[in-house]
């Protein structure tokens, strides 16, 4: 899922892009086992760490924040809409909060296993290997190797998705920028798969690019976009903003697990965290990088969400780019929001795809790897058109995403995992408080699971 402005969920962050492939199994394969030591055993993980390029306290924030805002924040206002504005508002600092105590949840598990497992470091999916495999459960070790083979799965959907949602975000700009300079308005969703079709040769041939050194400087020049855009949302907004008693604070309990969805796949960052807290000089200040990370991402989000609903009303569409007026300045932006978001689909690709890749690629000689490699890149591409032109509802496909997989990597799985890493040590406290925090946190998520999922893939089938 880092990051880049698309790459919301990113499963690393590209420090070093040669040296951070997404998570994935050892190298040779085998079943990786994993050693419990003694509790009296002194392990200084941070000491141990042999970390090539470190980031501080400072750089680490930065990285969070650009690995969770992503393409979700062109959405947010229309969620704002679906549910009403003081509740989104309100739920959306509810929602920090527990993105931030589940991404939390998930890096403290980890640094205990650092200790107790003598490693340095862990993706997602070790965690979640390891977690099961040196758990209080002996029937549930044998199940170790297929809870990390569901993680990565989980993490490809979430990934893959997304790519769907900029290629129907890109299919958008263009079609606005085209249909108002010709004088024609065209609502048709037919007329926007046309649009979406006519974006795979040049998503496909930008696909073909195997490595990240050409791409990854477009990175930065896409946080400069993330900002004007929150800011000309705020401005654009309050030119149009009516008296704010009119606007609904309330609508409907589907339109709020809609928003539930939306608001989680714009601002979940579980898949960057330990890539974050592997790759940082001081591990132990993470809770602070998470503090001051998430109010970053937070503000934004609820500024974008708030005025861009407020000002542009019941007939906002996403990206929230095209409520802007017909001039010279918010055009620009378009266009420029457009360019970049084509440029970094390919890194948004990158993650999910490495990952299969590594599968996939033992089915065939080495020598064809070069071939085989650009087959399945086209294939997946070919997928992922597909599914866009089937589904154009932008705010439904990120609700479902934030709903089905997010609700899983980001809530539920870390969840388990915490549970299973504090079992015996340090146990699960007085009236068992902590195993029924965790089962509370579970709660929740599987119920945006199961209501966000229905709701928004309700949406989308009405919208074929």
């Amino acid at each position: 899922m880092n990051s880049t402005l698309p790459s919301h969920t990113q499963t690393q962050l590209e420090f070093d892009p040669a040296s951070k492939p997404p998570p994935q199994p050892s190298p040779d394969g085998t079943r990786r086992r994993f050693v419990v030591h003694s509790d009296k055993d002194d392990y200084d993980y941070v000491a141990q760490r042999q970390t090539a390029k470190p980031t501080n306290t400072l750089e680490s924030t930065a990285h969070l924040v650009k690995g969770c805002l992503g393409g979700g924040i062109l959405g947010i206002h229309e969620a704002y809409m679906k549910t009403g504005i003081w509740t989104a508002l309100f739920t959306t600092f509810l929602f920090a909060f527990y993105i931030a105590y589940c991404i939390h949840m998930l890096v403290a598990a980890a640094q205990t296993l650092y200790k107790r497992l003598h490693v340095t470091e862990m993706s997602y999916p070790d965690l979640a290997e390891a977690s099961v495999e040196t758990g209080p459960f002996t029937c549930l070790k044998k199940y170790s190797k297929f809870f990390r083979y569901v993680v990565d799965a989980t993490i490809c959907i979430d990934l893959f998705g997304a790519c769907c949602v900029y290629e129907i975000i890109i299919a958008k700009t263009i079609k606005e920028l085209i249909e108002n300079s010709t004088g024609m308005v065209d609502n048709d969703l037919n007329m926007l798969r046309l649009y979406i079709f006519a974006l795979l040769v040049p998503v496909l041939l930008l696909c073909m690019i195997t490595t990240l050194k050409y791409l990854a400087p477009f990175s930065l020049v896409a946080d400069v976009f993330i900002v004007a855009c929150v800011v000309a949302t705020v401005y654009y907004g309050l030119q149009k903003a009516p008296d704010i008693s009119t606007v609904p604070a309330w609508k409907s309990g589907i339109g709020f697990f809609e928003f539930c969805g939306i608001v989680v796949f714009g601002m979940e960052g579980v898949g960057v965290s330990l890539p974050i807290e592997n790759n940082m000089k001081d591990p132990t200040k993470f809770p602070l990088v998470l503090g001051a990370g998430m109010s970053v991402v937070v503000t934004f989000l609820s500024l974008v969400g708030f005025f861009g609903y407020w000002g542009f009303g019941e007939e906002t569409i996403s990206p929230v780019t095209l409520n802007f007026p017909k001039e010279v300045f918010p055009t620009v932006l378009q266009c420029l929001m457009g360019i970049m978001i084509f440029i970094t689909f390919a890194l948004n690709f990158w993650a999910p795809f490495n990952l299969v890749w590594f599968y996939i690629s033992k089915k065939h000689n080495t020598d064809t790897h070069w071939i085989w490699e650009r087959v399945y890149r086209a294939a997946f591409v070919v997928l992922i058109t597909i599914i866009a032109i089937a589904f154009p509802n932008i705010g439904n496909l990120m609700g479902l995403l934030g709903a089905f997989s997010l609700s899983n990597i980001g809530f539920i799985f870390p969840a388990l995992i915490n549970t299973l890493v504090i079992w015996e040590n340090p146990g699960l406290g007085k009236w068992k408080w902590r195993l029924w925090k965790n089962m509370f946190v579970l709660a929740l998520g599987v119920l945006l699971f199961i209501a966000g999922t229905y709701s928004n893939l309700k949406g989308l089938i009405q919208n074929l």
